[in-house]
């Protein structure tokens, strides 16, 4: 039976990381590809909706769900619980779609470990001016926050050789086009054109039987 891929995705906040996942989404059919929604802590952020961007929960609600085993992942950011339940993509995945896994370096660690067929992808800004230009004009955090965003991305973007695939987000049109790319050629894998395109591959192997 065909499934889907798991695509993580990481990169530092405000490399656009997000906007990417959703004009990509825009242009498929939610039969063919979705993105997971993970549980935070954290409070929303304006325009931000439950269970649309994150499931938002409280930190008991939170570590009960740990001592479940429910997490796929999980870390702690900034005071802040993040983390994706299994059941959030298996079910997806089984139904052979295509799922979208925004974590950061240490979830994906994670999620590799016990998922090695997933995909990874990092994306990251042509430099880090243009990185603290971003934060700040998306205007969500306070001069502090961008400070301690500023710092974390040094680190997190040191680790973008764990990963498969690396997209510099630049031009974002280019990046999404490189993101578009990367997933059709996981699509386009022979294991995977095997599962999909079945019955015309028995067709030539009949043949040749005969």
């Amino acid at each position: 039976m065909y499934t889907g891929t798991l695509f993580i995705l990481s990169a530092p906040s405000g490399a656009g990381k997000s906007s990417l996942i959703n004009a990509y989404l825009k242009q498929q059919d939610q039969q063919l590809a979705n993105i997971s929604i993970s549980h935070t802590t954290r409070s929303p952020r304006p325009g931000e909706k439950h269970g649309e961007h994150y499931y938002f929960v409280d930190h008991n609600e939170f570590e009960l769900l740990i001592k479940q085993d429910a997490f796929i992942e999980y870390a702690k950011v900034f005071d802040h619980y993040y983390g994706t339940t299994k059941a959030a993509i298996n079910q997806h995945l089984a139904n052979g779609i295509n799922v979208f896994l925004d974590i950061d370096w240490q979830g994906a660690r994670q999620v590799r470990d016990k998922m090695p067929n997933a995909k990874s992808i990092f994306i990251i800004p042509p430099s880090l001016a243009e990185l603290e230009k971003r934060l700040i004009k998306r205007e969500q955090d306070s001069a502090e926050v961008i400070a301690k965003r500023m710092q974390k991305a040094k680190s997190e973007i040191s680790h973008y050789n764990e990963y498969d695939y690396l997209i510099i987000n630049d031009d974002f049109n280019y990046a999404l086009n490189c993101l578009s790319a990367i997933i059709k050629a996981e699509t386009l894998n022979t294991s995977k054109q095997i599962l999909i395109n079945k019955d015309i591959l028995e067709q030539f192997i009949d043949q040749n039987k005969g």
